[in-house]
């Protein structure tokens, strides 16, 4: 769950680039890097923290060119706390290219291998993308012949990167001397999308991981990059594309309309403020009839992303909704912090209840999910210390059972609150009166209402199904084995990175 932009302007694009992932800072708050292109020479800036922190005005300096790339970071596994892991990675052949990545790549141990014997690559760091950029690398080099480079020849390399890579990217590369290459995998599983400006010396584009970057910056939506598609923009502004997967089908994550992207874009076709407001009808249904008539006083939302579902869920209940709780947004990396007792304390850090709204009452609290319930049971006796007669638990989204492979950070199974447990042994370790999950159809529903084109997800965290067909068993033992293994202050930062990136406690 990373942030990636790339632009080809007719004016210096260092700052443009630096406002994106500012608009971007949601998707990833460990590292932040630009890389941009002038004279033919690549000059790159990166170091981990926030953006506004990582980058100072000598460095914006010495960021001089047209065209370039961004990233934010959220850490996943083996990639929390180091430096040289921060995006965007360089490679000097074949003609040089800086580039960044938004996924997981579910195969990426047997391309490592690959490279190394078959391609005589060398993989400096222990990121995915790395891996990815050197199957992209070589791909070109197998696809042009002497210096001549054309979009025919990128878009055949991107056709044998689908074909020996498995998992989910969404990826922009920089070529020196020719322009920003941008595609997404065959199953559309991350987001991406294009906009454009008109301006006095020409058609700029930018390619960015949600609309918010282009909007938020005069750029006008032009569409989604298809799944599967690869789309370059020379250094004269000229946009070409072409669908680069043998078979392509669009399967968004799911995660990204539940929380992970901003309310404000557009993923797909959809506006995802839109699928939170269906989310919060489609569960008003459930409660209304799980939940016996005139059983709840007040709707309150866990700030922040539950905020619009808890909105038109009061609305349809026909009760009153109130913001029971309030969110310190500065607290920052001081509650980051190992053991189960420190981050429940971190809880009472993050929020605080406002007393008179909870005296008395029979309060239904509204989340968009539920994940390891530690923050649910802590929020849970939050109410009830504030006065709360009663305490319903509401979940906008299904319960989590299974770890995410594409690029969000989960805990293992065994941390998943929900795995091999039901519903009623999950009400009863989170101490609440009632618990109401969303259904998964109806979930996927929410979404559909938007944008009935949308019919299909990729929703393994709540069913299981991972949708590149190579996640196993085996395959999950081995990726929580190595999650043990990490650190535990790294464990804790990764960890703590995804509630910062979500707007969400866990």
């Amino acid at each position: 769950m990373c942030g990636i932009v790339g632009i080809v302007s007719q004016t210096p694009v260092n700052q443009l680039i630096y406002d994106a992932l500012l608009l971007l800072q949601h998707r990833g708050q460990d590292a932040a890097g630009i890389a941009t292109s002038a004279n033919n020479k690549f000059a790159m800036y990166k170091a981990n923290g926030l953006v506004r922190d990582v980058f100072r005005t000598r460095n914006m300096r010495s960021l001089p060119g047209n065209a370039g790339i961004g990233h934010v970071r959220y850490p996943t596994a083996g990639s929390a706390d180091n430096e040289e892991e921060a995006q965007p990675f360089y490679v000097n052949a074949p003609f040089g290219m800086t580039f960044a990545h938004n996924g997981n790549l579910t195969n990426c141990d047997q391309l490592k291998v690959e490279m190394f014997k078959n391609d005589r690559r060398h993989i400096n760091t222990n990121s995915d993308s790395e891996v990815l950029l050197n199957v992209l690398a070589h791909a070109i080099e197998d696809t042009t012949t002497g210096y001549s480079l054309d979009p025919s020849a990128l878009f055949r390399a991107v056709a044998v990167v689908h074909k020996r890579v498995r998992g989910a990217y969404a990826a922009v590369a920089h070529i020196t001397d020719a322009g920003i290459l941008a595609f997404r995998d065959p199953y559309g599983i991350r987001p991406l999308c294009i906009g454009f400006s008109e301006t006095d010396k020409g058609t700029e584009y930018m390619v960015a991981s949600e609309s918010v970057a282009l909007e938020g910056l005069g750029f006008r939506f032009l569409r989604d990059v298809l799944p599967g598609e690869a789309v370059f923009i020379d250094h004269d502004g000229n946009l070409y594309n072409q669908q680069c997967a043998e078979e392509a089908s669009l399967n968004p994550c799911i995660f990204e309309y539940v929380y992970l992207a901003r309310p404000d874009s557009l993923i797909d076709g959809a506006s995802v403020y839109a699928t939170r407001l269906k989310m919060g009808e489609h569960l008003a249904d459930k409660i209304k009839r799980e939940i016996p008539s005139g059983g709840i006083d007040v709707v309150m939302p866990i700030p922040d992303s539950s905020r619009p579902a808890a909105i038109q869920l009061a609305l349809k209940l026909d009760v009153e909704y109130r913001e029971g709780f309030i969110k310190n947004r500065y607290i920052g990396r001081t509650f980051i912090m190992p053991g189960q007792e420190k981050r429940q304390r971190s809880v009472r850090q993050k929020l605080n209840a406002i007393g008179a709204e909870f005296k008395g009452k029979s309060i239904l609290l509204v989340d968009d999910s539920i994940v390891r319930g530690t923050t649910s049971h802590e929020i849970v006796q939050m109410a009830r210390d504030a006065g709360a007669a009663r305490v319903i638990f509401a979940s906008a989204a299904p319960p989590v059972k299974y770890p995410n492979v594409y690029g969000i950070d989960m805990p293992t199974r065994n941390e998943l609150v929900a795995y091999g447990k039901t519903d009623e042994e999950v009400r009863m370790e989170m101490t609440a009166d009632a618990l109401v999950y969303q259904d998964l159809d109806a979930l996927k529903q929410s979404i559909t209402d938007v944008n009935p084109a949308l019919r299909s997800f990729e929703a393994s965290c709540f069913d299981g199904n991972y949708i590149t067909g190579d996640v196993t068993p085996a395959y999950l033992d081995r990726l929580e084995s190595e999650q043990r293994s990490r650190p535990p202050e790294v464990e804790d930062i990764a960890r703590s990175q995804l509630h910062l990136s979500l707007a969400h406690a866990d």
